[in-house]
């Protein structure tokens, strides 16, 4: 009895989605300053800026359903509203060009 109800929590536990978010990412990419891990800020670079999320994100546009894997390397956003900042470079492979409703995983 105490398996079957084991089994079925681990099953049901794997079935359940990482953390998801769903919000309103923005686009930032001026080049040559330095970010929160020390590196310099590569505008075309696979990256984001988060408050707290660590290491790598998968973002998907709501609007155009495109998916793009960033790695966090800067904290942000610090506009109200917002919960990442893309990469120029990330923000164009989704098709964002300002703002755009995406969900992270």
């Amino acid at each position: 009895m105490i398996r079957s109800i084991c089994a079925a929590l681990a099953l049901a536990c794997l079935s359940v989605p990482a953390f998801a978010e769903t919000c309103i990412a923005s686009r930032y990419g001026y080049g040559g300053g330095r970010t929160a891990s020390g590196e310099r800020m590569n505008p075309n670079a696979m990256t984001a800026a988060h408050r707290a999320r660590p290491s790598h994100v998968t973002v998907t546009s709501h609007s155009t359903g495109r998916s793009v894997t960033v790695r966090i390397n800067d904290r942000g956003p610090f506009v109200k509203g917002r919960c990442i900042d893309l990469s120029t470079g990330a923000a164009r492979v989704l098709g964002i060009a300002g703002t755009a409703m995406v969900s992270l995983r």
